[in-house]
């Protein structure tokens, strides 16, 4: 059952999502767990003419020794090869997958910054350059127990999840996802006319400006799966409260009931019930990072459950989710930082609603446009 998830995914990445040509330098990252659809993407990027001029692998365990051996010197320390890579690299694919999403839990919250700090040149070059399509890239899941787990699931289950979720059950994946983006255009196409969104739902008010700042329309080119519309609101011009009801996951660490206020696009006041210190660590210590980069309405109503993967929670259809930091050239953000921290928050409430304008465009999870 759902045995040609790797042969599908595969060519939904290379043929549609990266759109990987003749001579396309092209990188593969995973960890050693998910060899077999690493093999099969690798056979049909050759078949599609690409150089894979590396496959990335990292093993179990590989991030908890490094935290806990590197000195602070190896923490800040950027590889210079792979830096210059991403200056010239065409396609990047990365297929996500965990031997231990909590491997990292007791790691200390400065080391996790430090090491976000140094990263912070080579991710703006990489967002740049995807902003102007010079470089292409794609993130997609292998099912994994540890997924599983983390989604209260057993494998088969989690796997058909993942399948449905992918839309890999459609007779032509990849013609699900090109009529997908047709008709979320729509969507799209109000929001961009828009100059003012208010989030108003359970403790939650917040007004964001969006003048001028483009909005995506994301159907599988980034991530898979996908389904969300979003844009970088302005960053002096958002002002409220909202409490998001999804933990917010940093670096495999769980904080409950985030609460954020914010006066003039900044961050003035917070609260956690759970992991309130990494929370004020992040929001004061990481540059810009009290500074929202996205703004985001999730449409993909395939997917109705939270697992504590972003890569699907944020794509769930009545959410909203907003990213702390840096925010994509493509939608006009200006914001520069060491990370993106997306953080979710359910929409399907009572009284839940999205205004544009001050007209209701959205209500408890439904689009009304």
């Amino acid at each position: 059952m759902f045995s040609d998830y790797n042969e599908k995914l595969a060519k939904l990445i290379v043929q549609y999502a990266v759109k990987i040509e003749p001579e396309d330098t092209v990188i593969i990252k995973a960890p050693t767990i998910a060899e077999p659809l690493v093999k099969t993407v690798y056979r049909e990027t050759l078949r599609a003419g690409g150089h894979v001029i590396l496959v990335d692998l990292s093993f179990d365990g590989q991030d908890e020794l490094f935290f806990k051996f590197a000195s602070d010197n190896q923490l800040k320390y950027i590889n210079p090869i792979k830096l210059d890579i991403v200056k010239t690299l065409k396609k990047y694919i990365n297929i996500y997958a965990s031997f231990n999403t909590r491997d990292l839990t007791s790691v200390p919250p400065e080391k996790k910054v430090m090491v976000a700090e140094a990263g912070k040149e080579m991710n703006k070059i990489f967002l740049e350059r995807a902003s102007t399509k010079e470089l292409r890239w794609n993130i997609s899941p292998f099912p994994c127990n540890a997924f599983a787990q983390e989604a209260n699931m057993g494998p088969l289950e989690y796997l058909e999840f993942a399948y449905k979720a992918l839309n890999l059950h459609q007779p032509d994946p990849v013609k699900f996802w090109q009529d997908f983006e047709k008709k979320q255009q729509h969507i799209v196409d109000i929001l961009n006319n828009g100059s003012s969104l208010r989030i108003i739902g359970e403790d939650t008010d917040l007004t964001l400006g969006i003048a001028q700042r483009p909005w995506e329309n994301c159907s599988g080119q980034e991530n898979l799966p996908d389904g969300e519309v979003f844009t970088a609101p302005i960053e002096d011009a958002v002002n409220g409260t909202i409490r998001f009801t999804y933990p917010g996951i940093f670096s495999g660490q769980e904080i409950e009931d985030i609460r954020l206020t914010f006066k003039d696009g900044k961050v003035v006041d917070f609260d956690a019930d759970k992991g309130k210190d990494l929370l004020k660590k992040i929001v004061t210590t990481i540059p810009n990072a009290n500074i929202l980069g996205e703004l985001a309405v999730g449409t993909n109503y395939g997917i109705q459950r939270f697992t504590k993967n972003m890569l699907f929670d944020e794509k769930m259809g009545g959410t909203v989710h907003l990213a702390l930091g840096a925010g994509y050239p493509e939608t006009g953000s200006k914001n520069e930082s060491s990370i993106h921290w997306d953080i979710l928050k359910d929409m399907k409430s009572p009284e839940s609603k999205i205004l544009l304008d001050g007209e209701m465009i959205y209500k408890e999870g439904k689009w009304l446009i």
